[in-house]
């Protein structure tokens, strides 16, 4: 379980973060919503020590992750920023091996070199392994860095945004992907995200920010409602069930189509 313990995040006087203590439980996704400037995304590179807090702690099954070296973290938590930008030319299989860096430190045995393979296959990609990524599509792109996460081999995956740029079909992917992961795998999955349709239909726990602050909190079936949600996002959002999902409307019905 991650513990998030009082975290505070400021830039100068503005609160960024503030004060925000939940807990994340193992062998589910746990999804991250709110409006813009929120605080999703800052919280989440605490959580993974990509950015220090002015206050607070963060225990990983009551350990706190200040005193874990580096290399021991990289063993139970992998993150996935939303930018990842590589300067030199790596294929596919190149960049997942990135992911056995903390147990191989880039020289792969047979049993590194099995761990890759098999995560290539588990997001679909052994028939490409071999391309560059500048020769990759977004989905396919998006798909190669998940499968590098995957190979990391962690207890606990924290994805910030990683629908960004995808059309439907890629995000539907991405998502089915990361619900096997937790339920075949038995990973812990956090991800940020900004469609709350995306988060209704694949999180088992909903955290939801606003302004830097904690609001709402709880099993997704007692977020995903019209009273909750307008307390998020300030607006009206009807929610309808389809196939045991709760579906989320939050355009407006009665805009007039002209032509």
């Amino acid at each position: 379980m991650i513990d998030i313990k009082g975290l505070t995040k400021k830039y100068g006087n503005k609160s960024i973060v503030n004060d925000i203590s939940v807990q994340i439980q193992p062998n589910k996704i746990t999804s991250f919503i709110g409006p813009n400037g929120a605080g999703k995304s800052t919280l989440l590179s605490m959580v993974s020590r990509l950015l220090d807090a002015d206050t607070g702690d963060v225990l990983l099954d009551q350990n706190n992750v200040k005193n874990m070296k580096s290399n021991e973290f990289a063993k139970r938590i992998a993150i996935l920023r939303q930018a990842n930008f590589f300067t030199v030319k790596l294929t596919i299989r190149q960049l997942v091996s990135f992911g056995r860096y903390p147990y191989s430190k880039g020289r792969l045995n047979e049993e590194d070199n099995r761990i890759v393979d098999q995560a290539i296959e588990y997001l679909n990609l052994t028939d490409i392994q071999h391309k560059f990524l500048d020769e990759l599509s977004g989905g396919q792109k998006q798909r190669a860095f998940i499968s590098m996460v995957i190979a990391q081999d962690t207890e606990y995956i924290l994805l910030d945004e990683p629908l960004n740029n995808l059309d439907m079909k890629h995000s539907v992917q991405i998502m089915k992907i990361l619900r096997k992961l937790v339920d075949e795998l038995g990973k812990t999955v956090v991800i940020v995200l900004h469609d709350i349709n995306f988060a209704s239909v694949y999180s088992d726990q909903i955290v939801a920010l606003k302004e830097g602050r904690l609001v709402k909190n709880g099993p997704t079936h007692e977020i995903i409602n019209s009273e909750a949600l307008n307390e998020i996002y300030d607006m009206h959002i009807p929610v309808h069930m389809q196939n045991g999902c709760r579906f989320c409307v939050y355009f407006d019905s009665h805009i007039s189509k002209s032509g």
